[in-house]
């Protein structure tokens, strides 16, 4: 991957602005873990979680353009196919429970 030194209008680099898009990302996970511990449902929780790896894989996708490496991508992509088990886990979980007639 390269580096990308695009200068802006304010001075900085591209890469300065990737970063402080993570740190803006990361600043919003926070959110997401108090919807995740406070709830009120389940299905909360799971977005919640949901939006928790969706943030995370774009923190790593803007880390490894930043100057990461390719090794970041494949975390990312690892992160993304978690989000996509831990999804489709939980509504068969809840689907399953709703058609049984336990609620």
């Amino acid at each position: 991957m390269h580096r990308a030194h695009v200068e802006l209008a304010s001075g900085g680099t591209v890469t300065d602005l990737y970063l402080i898009l993570a740190v803006f990302l990361l600043i919003n996970l926070l959110a997401a873990l108090w919807r995740i511990a406070r709830g009120p449902t389940p299905a909360d929780r799971l977005l919640a979680a949901l939006l928790f790896g969706t943030m995370g894989v774009a923190v790593l996708l803007l880390l490894a353009y930043a100057g990461g490496g390719q090794t970041l991508v494949d975390v990312a992509l690892v992160f993304a196919l978690l989000a996509v088990i831990t999804g489709a886990a939980f509504v068969r979980r809840v689907w399953g429970r709703e058609s049984n007639g336990h609620s």
